[in-house]
Formats: structure tokens, sequence, C-alpha cells
């Protein structure tokens, strides 16, 4: 019988598997896409969608609650600022999962996770910014 076995323990601790996606969905609101294994996508999706559901609420506790999570007060800022404002009148399904072919190395499932209706310049804009910010330094 399945009996409580609801999720994907992915071959880590607790302690890591929250780690893991706590890292996971900063990345995911900083970048609003990200690339990954297929089963580490489908099981971030959960999390990410009760994260943007608690942004739409927006009160304090749900910014301490989202803060407890995500480990990052920039990406909370983003959250509740940004995403929470763009998804409110969404009723859920604010995340994608879409397949991406094999892992060449060992031919893992791979798949691309990103928020639908997505902002195209956030990928890779805090990378672009530190690189200008170095060549100017450089000057």
């Amino acid at each position: 019988m399945r009996h409580a076995r609801g999720y994907r323990r992915l071959n880590r601790t607790h302690e890591h598997r929250k780690a893991l996606f706590a890292n996971m969905a900063g990345s995911l609101i900083e970048h609003e896409q990200i690339k990954t294994t297929l089963p580490k996508a489908k099981e971030l999706r959960p999390i990410i969608e009760k994260l943007i559901t608690l942004a739409k609420r927006g009160d304090l506790h749900a910014r301490r609650q989202a803060a407890s999570q995500l480990k990052q007060d920039q990406y909370v800022a983003k959250l509740f600022d940004v995403l929470g404002a763009r998804y409110k009148d969404r009723q859920g399904g604010y995340v994608r999962v879409l397949k991406a072919g094999f892992r060449y190395g060992d031919m893992a499932p791979m798949a691309i996770i990103e928020f639908v209706d997505r902002d195209t310049s956030a990928k890779g804009a805090a990378d672009r910014a530190r690189v200008e910010a170095e060549a100017a330094d450089a000057e």
C-alpha cells in the first residue's frame, strides 16, 4: 500500500530536501525560469504555487510564512511586490513545467519550470547587472 507516500524523496534527507527547494524556489522567483530535472520540477510546483497564494494574500503573517520558507529577503520582496500583484486575478496555475529532453551525462529527464506570463527580461538580469557594474569599476 502507498499510504503516506505523497512526495518524492529525491535520495536526500528531509533537511537537504527543504534547503534544495528553498534555493530552487528563490532562483525561480529571481529568474522566473529555471532548468532542472523533471522530478525536482514536479515537486517544486506545489511549493511555488503556495508561495504565490501567500503573496496574493499580502498580509504580514503571509510575508513571515514566506520568509521562513525562502530564507532571503530579496526573494520575499519580489514575491510580494511583483508576483503577488501580477497573479492577483488568477485562480491558480501560476507555473508550468515543460519537458526539455535528457541530460547528456546521465540521461536524466530535464524540464524547464517557468511562471505563466513571465517577464522575459528577468532571466539573468542580476548577472548582467553584476557584469556591468564590474566593467564600470574596471574602467
